[in-house]
């Protein structure tokens, strides 16, 4: 069998981006294979000690919240005398990190319940300064979990970080404006804790 020359230039063309592609994945895969995955979100040590999770309990749910607190002009309840603004339902839809919808947040009492039909209510325990004067503060919740078996069966605490929105409560709320309505959108990270 006879080889032209153009017959000979094609397969060496062929063979040499073989080799460009096969010597280039493979110099990607060694790169990448050095390179350290980003710190996870939830790593206590960045976080202020009065929310950190106690030892002896693992992350069972990372998940980030978009959604609305509505507040009302009350007079306080816990502060004879004082008028201001009173969160009177919360609201927000929390995905993973994957981008996907797993659960809703409801209250009060703060409540979190998964696609699968579980749920666990938070009581706050602590909370840390927020960054930002209009962000929520983070916070820590001891969790208990309603009696219907998923994801959020076991879960031991709730931590509320990275924080957006959610908090300027800068309109007037004297007793003139006693009844006034104001929602906030807010964003933040629910990461959600069960016993190891």
């Amino acid at each position: 069998m006879k080889i032209d020359r153009n017959t000979l230039f094609a397969f060496s063309k062929s063979t040499a981006v073989t080799l460009a592609v096969v010597t280039g994945a493979a110099t990607l895969m060694a790169a990448c294979s050095g390179v350290k995955p980003p710190p996870k979100e939830y790593a206590q040590e960045r976080l202020d000690d009065q929310i950190q999770v106690q030892a002896g309990n693992v992350v069972a749910l990372e998940t980030t919240a978009t959604g609305l607190r509505n507040y009302e002009c009350k007079t306080n309840a816990n502060a004879a005398g004082t008028i201001g603004w009173v969160l009177v339902s919360p609201q927000a839809e929390l995905v993973d990190r994957t981008g996907k919808e797993v659960a809703k947040y409801s209250g009060p009492p703060a409540t979190w319940t998964h696609m699968d039909g579980s749920s666990v209510v938070g009581q706050q325990i602590a909370v840390a300064p927020r960054p930002g004067a209009t962000n929520l503060a983070y916070q820590l919740s001891k969790g208990t979990p309603g009696a219907a078996p998923g994801v959020l069966q076991n879960i031991t605490y709730i931590q509320r970080i990275k924080t957006k929105g959610g908090q300027d409560l800068s309109k007037a709320c004297a007793q003139s404006n006693l009844g006034d309505k104001l929602t906030l959108p807010y964003q933040a990270d629910y990461i959600f804790w069960k016993a190891a």
